[in-house]
């Protein structure tokens, strides 16, 4: 019994130092490494991935503190996860940067049409001698395009977002142009 408690002794000692002596995962922790460095430095992933790259940083500090601690599973485990999300950032951004692209080129599309619709019905107006302050109608119409001007420069500047809501708000005063316009047109309209 003695001998026996005594090999178990001996066998949790050098279970214990075996513990101690194992080594770091290096290989996956540089890889873990230059995979977040990789994401950190992709322009779409920091843009529009911005989730998937903050819990690739999370999971490189807990693999840099596990390994630290001498707890090289967990260490390994963690740099498996930032890999993988460090990959999920860079593809959620280049998706998300295509879809934001394939928008904004979709908004000036759009507005570009608009704008000139607006345009004809002002003149239409203009020349009805309608009842409109046209001076108010041209500031606004003069905002749209200058809006409209700016979501075509920051499309060419791959800055989508911007081309977006620069496009929004141009559309939301030409819109409000063109209801002021028909409003009109139908109280002539009602009076005859």
């Amino acid at each position: 019994m003695k001998r026996t408690f005594h090999t178990l002794c001996v066998a949790l000692v050098l279970a214990v130092l075996a513990v101690g002596c194992a080594k770091p995962p290096t290989e996956e922790m540089n890889r873990a490494t230059e995979a977040v460095t990789r994401a950190e430095n992709n322009s779409n992933a920091v843009t529009y991935a911005g989730g998937s790259l903050a819990r690739a940083r999370d999971a490189l500090t807990r693999m840099n503190t596990e390994a630290a601690s001498k707890r090289y599973d967990a260490a390994l485990s963690y740099a498996a996860e930032a890999t993988a999300a460090a990959e999920r950032a860079i593809n959620d951004g280049r998706n998300e940067a295509e879809r934001v692209r394939n928008e904004a080129s979709a908004f000036l599309g759009n507005l570009k049409p608009l704008l000139a619709e607006t345009e004809q019905g002002i003149n239409a107006a203009r020349a009805a001698r309608l009842p409109l302050d046209f001076k108010s109608i041209d500031n606004d119409f003069n905002e749209a395009r200058n809006n409209t001007s700016q979501a075509e420069a920051a499309y060419n500047s791959a800055r989508y977002r911007e081309t977006i809501e620069r496009g929004r708000a141009a559309r939301v005063i030409l819109n409000g142009i063109n209801e002021e316009l028909s409003t009109s047109t139908l109280a002539v309209t009602r009076k005859k």
